[in-house]
């Protein structure tokens, strides 16, 4: 059978003048902004406006667009070589927000006339803001353009061995380089999400933390200190903590090396190239802190690109039409109903 395998990504800006529209797509989506139209609208159009001069700052110092498509596409191109023993798969890649978003991939994979399409997202911990928005973009335009093939969704590998393999083979490598100056705190640092989505109940903080105690039990570490915190936030809402800065202050103040892992990110973006490697080192120096040692997304890490891999197939022996066992064995966990959650989730 042939197979499509769908990357989903959030996307980002290919030059300066793509930064304002690429920033409405965002804040004109309904699972981030939840508010109806034409007021989301309206939002949308004034918040992209003033974001935009802080956003094409940020872009500019790296070189004037994201690197996340490039970026994806070698993931893409990675993993279908991989596929290739299972089966006849052809792997293709789509934004959210900017281009190739799902229009321009839906007619490629038509093209293609697959038996099936499996929806794979680079988000490797679901929510709504991400995993969620991105399978109902493609839904709407897959029905649109008349692409009618099964659909496989592939909802989250928050703890799948292999990719906190790829995770803790690179952390305790740069664990290992911190420890030559004391004894070093990891800060997992993921993308945060406003608390109402967490208290509605999203999964993501938990599969979050799920994620962390799989990467430390897996390195084997004596008596480890580390700690989860939260970046990227904006708006007035209240959003999870701790925050990344916090920590990274207390970590300067209690005189410890950092090892910063950029946990839900599988790839690198402004949210690791300039918040990470720029303004939060530039932080720590400006504090006093001489070691800091910030972990690299998994990318392209054999063992990751593998893990991938082993879903797609695992999804496809399965013959199941939507992949959701995980989400319902991971939600009265996390002290969800699991009905309620899954309606929110937006399948």
């Amino acid at each position: 059978m042939k197979t499509a395998v769908i990357l989903l990504n959030l996307g980002g800006p290919d030059n300066l003048t793509s930064v304002q529209p690429f920033l409405f797509n965002l804040f004109n989506d309904r699972f981030i902004i939840a508010m109806p139209q034409p007021m989301r609208w309206l939002l949308a159009k004034f918040i992209s406006r003033k974001r935009t001069p802080k956003a094409r700052a940020i872009y500019e110092k790296m070189g004037g667009r994201s690197s996340i498509v490039p970026q994806t596409q070698a993931q893409a191109d990675a993993l279908e070589k991989e596929l290739s023993s299972f089966g006849d798969y052809k792997v293709f890649i789509a934004m959210r927000y900017w281009h190739p978003m799902a229009p321009e991939t839906v007619a490629q994979v038509k093209n293609y006339n697959p038996d099936r399409v499996i929806l794979l997202p680079l988000y490797p911990q679901f929510s709504t803001t991400t995993t969620a928005s991105s399978f109902r973009n493609w839904s709407v335009n897959a029905a649109s353009l008349g692409l009618n093939q099964p659909i496989i969704k592939i909802c989250c590998y928050h703890s799948d061995p292999n990719f906190i393999g790829a995770y803790a083979d690179l952390t305790l490598n740069y664990y290992k380089q911190a420890l030559k100056h004391g004894k070093p705190r990891i800060l997992f640092s993921a993308h945060g999400i406003p608390l109402n989505r967490i208290e509605k109940g999203d999964p993501y903080q938990w599969q979050v933390e799920r994620t962390v105690e799989a990467v430390i039990a897996k390195m084997g570490i004596d008596d480890p200190d580390y700690a989860i915190c939260y970046q990227s936030r904006v708006g007035p809402l209240k959003w999870l903590q701790p925050s990344t800065e916090h920590e990274l202050k207390r970590t300067v103040h209690d005189g410890m090396p950092i090892v910063l892992v950029p946990i839900s990110f599988v790839s690198e973006h402004s949210e690791t190239l300039v918040e990470l490697d720029i303004q939060y080192k530039d932080l720590v120096e400006s504090l006093g802190g001489k070691h800091y040692f910030r972990v690299p997304t998994v990318q392209t890490h054999p063992q990751f690109i593998k893990g991938l891999a082993l879903l797609c197939q695992q999804a496809t022996d399965s013959k199941c039409e939507m992949n959701l066992e995980c989400c319902k064995r991971m939600v009265p966990a996390a002290g969800l109903e699991p009905a309620r959650a899954i309606k929110l989730h937006g399948f």
